[in-house]
């Protein structure tokens, strides 16, 4: 079985400055880079739906640590 892929999808309507899309691209990066092995089983999409300001990068990346926990714990319950 392949290892699971990670894909970041941040729009010019999100956030205008390209240097902020991909801080955040990075940060989205290691956040997910430190939850592997439990991620690899899985593909994964983060989206940005809504516009964000560039002082709210560490809030949405601490956003998507919680909910990357969420999926987690979900999977590690037993059934």
């Amino acid at each position: 079985m392949p290892p699971g892929r990670v894909g970041y999808v941040i729009g010019r309507k999100a956030m205008s400055r390209a240097v902020d899309r991909n801080r955040l691209r990075r940060r989205l990066r290691e956040t997910f880079r430190a939850a592997r092995p439990a991620v690899e089983a899985y593909d994964v999409i983060v989206r940005v739906k809504r516009a964000l300001a560039a002082e709210n990068i560490v809030a949405a990346n601490a956003e998507a640590a919680a909910l990357l926990q969420r999926l987690l714990a979900a999977t590690s319950a037993p059934a």
